[in-house]
């Protein structure tokens, strides 16, 4: 009896042995996991401060920051993604906009500009993206500079709309409905440009 009972003792003992021991192993590997976060967030927090918009730049690069690590190239990658999926969304905003019943000449004169202008400027970044994609070896100076020269271009469009917008003539509303979404993407552009330019200098040392 005495026998049995330190059997079933000792199977106790090694499942909770075995519990304990698969527990440590998760804790350590979200530890683990957490500490590399911390770091490559901190490489970002770090670039950004070269951007006009650091707050912006590391609030929309962060969430990436797992893919990134410490990554010039992946960062400069995913600030152009960013500016060109919100873009992408800001051009799709505009056309519905437009869309919208009241609107008098100066809004809808502003609209067909700005869908014009930020329609210019997805092409640009997504051109700029699968620039980016393929820049390596002997040709990357020459890619940087097309990349650069196009992410420019677009970050002139975003502007242009924007202050297109800024007409005194062009009603509140169609003002606060848009060109907020306008002014973020100019936004995120300048800071995609910034971090374009910074990996196309560390190229050339």
């Amino acid at each position: 009896m005495e026998r049995t009972f330190s059997i079933h003792a000792l199977i106790i003992l090694l499942i909770a042995l075995q519990f304990s021991s698969y527990f440590s192993t998760c804790s350590a590997s979200r530890k683990s996991h957490s500490n590399e976060y911390l770091t490559n967030r901190k490489y970002i927090k770090n670039s950004c401060r070269a951007t006009t918009y650091p707050k912006l730049c590391l609030k929309s690069l962060a969430r990436h920051a797992s893919k990134i690590k410490a990554d010039p190239k992946l960062l400069a990658h995913a600030a152009l993604n960013t500016s060109f999926f919100a873009a992408k969304t800001t051009s799709k905003l505009l056309a519905n906009m437009s869309k919208v019943h009241g609107l008098g000449p100066n809004e809808a004169a502003a609209m067909v500009d700005c869908i014009a202008d930020v329609s210019d400027s997805v092409q640009k970044l997504q051109k700029s993206i699968k620039e980016m994609d393929r820049a390596e070896g002997s040709d990357l100076q020459v890619q940087m500079n097309d990349i650069q020269m196009w992410v420019n271009t677009a970050l002139d469009e975003e502007e242009t709309c924007m202050n297109a917008l800024a007409n005194k003539a062009i009603k509140s509303k169609v003002k606060r409905g848009v060109r907020g979404r306008v002014v973020k993407v100019a936004h995120l552009t300048s800071n995609a440009l910034t971090l374009v330019k910074s990996f196309a200098s560390a190229q050339k040392n």
